[in-house]
């Protein structure tokens, strides 16, 4: 056998710090070596006579000055010293009196004050809720549309009411001309107000037409946007599941690593044990 055991390894051996193959090794070769084995006796008979000693108290040796006179706090090194630890009370005096936080996670270091605020989860809406919410801003949506239509409507009323009135001061005078008048004058009158009423209706009905259109493509929008940061939410909360359950995975593979190394050792030293006692 070419194996020749070195310092570290006598020593290794000797305190019971060698395991696995470099023990099963080690072992053959005192069972190889005569020489080897007496050399390990008296390896064990030395450490039995070191243990035997008593331990014995040590004085620190005295500290001299090389100025006669001057007091030791006058030194720059003891001004550094207590420098340090002024700096190191004052910054725990400040931490503790604005709740200064410290915290070091998964190489991650962090500095906070104050009270660290309770992080809920995300989670996911349930199809109730989600639909419970469409219910909710179809609700109102729709009072929003029909107090729109109300104002519309008074609006409409107070133009009629005041357009009747303009009429009626507009008539009366015309009562009172109309014996001067002739009767195409009459129907030409009567004709330009029939088109000013029927252009004036359409204009309305085209401008809440307009508003509408336009009402209902902002909530299509604003609901397709809620739709996307819903799915993006979701799809956040899956690739975190599956983050935790690759990184529980891992975890359980090195605990399983652990195991099977640890009962492949025992079962090596105890054969090694057996092997030695034969």
């Amino acid at each position: 056998m070419n194996y020749k055991p070195d310092e570290k390894d006598w020593m290794a051996y000797l305190y019971g710090e060698m395991e696995g193959n470099e023990k099963d090794r080690f072992e053959q070769f005192l069972m190889g070596d005569e020489d080897a084995r007496r050399r390990l006796n008296e390896f064990r008979q030395t450490r039995t006579l070191l243990g035997a000693l008593e331990d014995k108290e040590v004085i620190a040796p005295p500290m001299f000055f090389s100025e006669p006179g001057k007091r030791f706090w006058d030194y720059p090194y003891f001004r550094t010293i207590m420098a340090v630890a002024a700096s190191l009370l004052l910054l725990i005096v400040a931490g503790k009196l604005t709740g200064l936080q410290l915290s070091v996670n998964s190489n991650e270091f962090r500095l906070g004050f104050g009270e660290r605020p309770a992080q809920t989860p995300a989670s996911s809406l349930s199809p109730e809720q989600v639909q419970q919410m469409i219910n909710q801003s179809l609700l109102t949506n729709q009072q929003a549309l029909q107090t729109s239509w109300d104002e519309n409507q008074k609006r409409l009323e107070n133009s009629i009411k005041q357009s009747l009135a303009s009429n009626n001061e507009r008539m009366n005078g015309l009562v009172k001309q109309a014996a001067l008048a002739s009767q195409d004058q009459v129907k030409a009158y009567v004709s330009t107000l029939q088109t000013e009423n029927v252009q004036m209706v359409k204009d309305y009905f085209q401008l809440t037409s307009a508003e509408q259109k336009r009402y209902v493509e902002n909530l299509l929008v604003d609901f397709s946007k809620y739709l996307q940061q819903q799915r993006m939410n979701d799809l956040q909360l899956v690739e975190s599941k599956l983050q935790s359950i690759e990184k529980n995975t891992d975890v359980f593979k090195q605990e399983t690593e652990q195991i099977l190394t640890s009962i492949i050792t025992s079962v090596n030293t105890g054969s090694a044990d057996k092997g030695i006692r034969n």
